[in-house]
């Protein structure tokens, strides 16, 4: 759909782009949400701290920290597929200031980003594809080169992952450095987590993924290495409080309801 709406002509490209949601949003005090044409929030932003993640999952999407080391994190490439509100977008370009690419299908999300949601304007790291994630990220020129690719994709219902199939999680694995990680969220009346979480370990093997608890709100944040390793815990803690100290993510608390998935 994306590739008509974005280099088609005529009936087609004019129906495949009225067929996206509307995209609206709403201010609940310090908060501005982000909507696709329903109540459902598809992200948010702290008005007065626009850089900042605001939702606990969407934090839980930087745990590939904890597979870094911080004094080199500057020299790496994360990638998020479906912008939402933009707040891994930004966070990744303007607090660790690495190169950044974002996927999303819908231009209006792209232009309210731009005008709602503080997303700064593309430059030489950071780089907004506008195309269907499920094609883009099979495109050769990403094949090993991001180190953080970050899943958050959902239609306006939020009833399920939009892609959710070997396949396409193993493309996934294939963008991935040989010290990558990938996060996503699994979230929708629809999903079947267990499913899910067997799709991930078929694709990247069961000794590679790790699994946050849900949040109160039913996020599940799960984590898949392209390359498998296993820190021990002094190791994860060291970590974390350095990931919290240098960028003020409460990663300390990450370790509580985290745990590999084998």
């Amino acid at each position: 759909m994306s590739k008509v709406a974005q280099t088609g002509t005529g009936k087609r490209a004019r129906t495949a782009v009225a067929a996206l949601p509307e995209v609206n949003f709403s201010d609940y005090g310090n908060v501005r949400c982000l909507h696709l044409g329903t109540e459902w929030v598809q992200g948010s932003m702290l008005i007065d701290q626009p850089y900042d993640i605001e939702l606990e999952y969407v934090q839980r999407m930087m745990a590939w920290l904890l597979f870094h080391d911080p004094a080199k994190v500057a020299k790496k490439h994360a990638m998020q597929l479906g912008l939402g509100a933009a707040a891994l977008t930004k966070f990744s370009r303007k607090k660790l200031r690495i190169k950044t690419t974002a996927v999303e299908i819908n231009p209006q999300v792209v232009s309210a980003c731009r005008f709602w949601f503080k997303l700064p304007p593309d430059d030489a790291k950071l780089l907004i594809v506008l195309a269907d994630a499920g094609v883009e990220v099979r495109n050769p020129v990403w094949a090993g080169d991001v180190d953080a690719l970050q899943v958050d994709l959902y239609d306006h219902e939020a009833a399920a992952p939009v892609l959710d199939s070997f396949d396409f999680y193993k493309d996934c694995r294939n963008t991935l450095s040989e010290g990558g990680c990938m996060t996503v969220n699994l979230f929708g009346e629809k999903n079947k987590y267990p499913d899910s979480v067997e799709e991930i370990a078929a694709a990247f093997g069961r000794d590679a993924v790790w699994c946050f608890k849900p949040t109160k709100e039913g996020n599940t944040v799960i984590l898949a290495q392209r390359t498998p390793t296993h820190p021990t815990r002094a190791e994860l803690e060291a970590r974390a409080a350095e990931i919290q100290t240098r960028w003020g993510l409460p990663a300390t608390k990450w370790l509580k309801v985290f745990k590999p998935l084998v």
